[in-house]
């Protein structure tokens, strides 16, 4: 009931406000199981999906979300179960992987449709990352569920990471075709049939998205950007000080050239 309140209410304030456009509504099934697969680049995604489909559509969010504490945090906790989330303790040997695994099959078991990110984290810089085996083809193989690409377009524009006010832009959502893997069943404890699972759903995501495809992890991608900004950001701040205080600093004191070293350093 809760649901079905916050879809009128904030699922409408949303079609209304950012009119998102559809593609393949009808690919989504009327009923029964299924598993929808999209890229990610936005923290609205999990909002403007659901706002479009007719369907209870619920997707996991990571347990911080539900348990912070005083007046805003019940309100944060009661906002993101209203939506549809499902909150995943990231603690344990093998963390969300696992969580996201139950959670999925549970939701499915249960006749629903479960929402995942195959990349398991926002794209960096809006290009389409490698998927992850471990949740959505075990989750497939497990249940037989139909697994349907869905591409998010222009959320990224609306919402940049770290910005909170969104732009009034007009996002796209494409739905493929449902991709049945059911002559995978009773082999998700295979590593390379997980892993083709997954490069088929990624090839008919970046199909309907357009997106340029990059075939190293999202989260590899987003740590080699932290450590070159904290290269650039350290560079800039050796650049700022005078040439014999940086020199100073590599030799203990002296220069390069007094202590008989090199003066550009090691």
């Amino acid at each position: 009931m809760f649901y079905g309140a916050m879809k009128i209410s904030v699922g409408a304030a949303l079609k209304v406000t950012f009119r998102p456009w559809v593609e393949g509504l009808e690919n989504v099934p009327a009923e029964g199981p299924a598993i929808l697969a999209s890229n990610h680049l936005s923290f609205s995604d999990s909002f403007f999906l659901p706002a479009v489909l007719d369907r209870k559509v619920t997707f996991i969010a990571k347990a911080e979300y539900f348990t912070a504490p005083g007046v805003k945090g019940r309100l944060t906790a009661a906002f993101f179960k209203g939506v549809g989330q499902l909150p995943v303790d990231r603690s344990g040997a093998r963390g969300a992987g696992e969580a996201a695994v139950r959670s999925g099959i549970e939701v499915l078991e249960h006749g629903g449709l479960f929402g995942i990110y195959p990349e398991g984290t926002r794209s960096p810089d809006g290009r389409l990352y490698r998927g992850k085996p471990g949740g959505l083809a075990r989750v497939a193989l497990a249940t037989g569920a139909p697994v349907i690409p869905v591409a998010m377009i222009g959320t990224e524009k609306i919402q940049p990471p770290g910005k909170v006010v969104p732009k009034l832009l007009r996002p796209g959502i494409r739905i493929g075709r449902p991709l049945d893997f059911s002559r995978y069943h009773g082999m998700e404890g295979d590593r390379f049939i997980l892993r083709s699972v997954t490069d088929e759903v990624m090839y008919e995501i970046m199909k309907l998205s357009g997106q340029e495809y990059v075939d190293i992890y999202a989260t590899a991608a987003k740590r080699r950007i932290a450590e070159a900004e904290a290269a650039r950001r350290q560079a800039e701040k050796q650049a700022g000080k005078p040439p014999g205080e940086q020199a100073g600093e590599r030799s203990g004191g002296q220069s390069g050239e007094a202590s008989g070293g090199r003066p550009d350093g090691d």
